[in-house]
């Protein structure tokens, strides 16, 4: 067989065991997003506990006004 006929052998042989995606429902978004906040709540929530668990809880504007004072 030469190179043609095996890369047209093969393509054919792809798309007959290739696999649909289902279609995307409106409650697949519904999930997606569920999942993405328990994520960043999980995230938020174990740095949060590192950074109690360290004795040196850091905010935003503790770390600035550090800054500004040190110049």
């Amino acid at each position: 067989m030469s190179i043609l006929e095996i890369a047209l052998a093969s393509q054919i042989w792809a798309r007959r065991h290739e696999k649909r995606a289902p279609a995307f429902l409106e409650s697949d978004g519904l999930k997606i997003l569920q999942r993405t906040v328990f994520a960043f709540l999980a995230f938020t929530l174990l740095i949060a506990g590192l950074n109690l668990a360290a004795g040196t809880p850091q905010t935003l504007a503790d770390g600035a006004a550090s800054a500004v004072t040190s110049r």
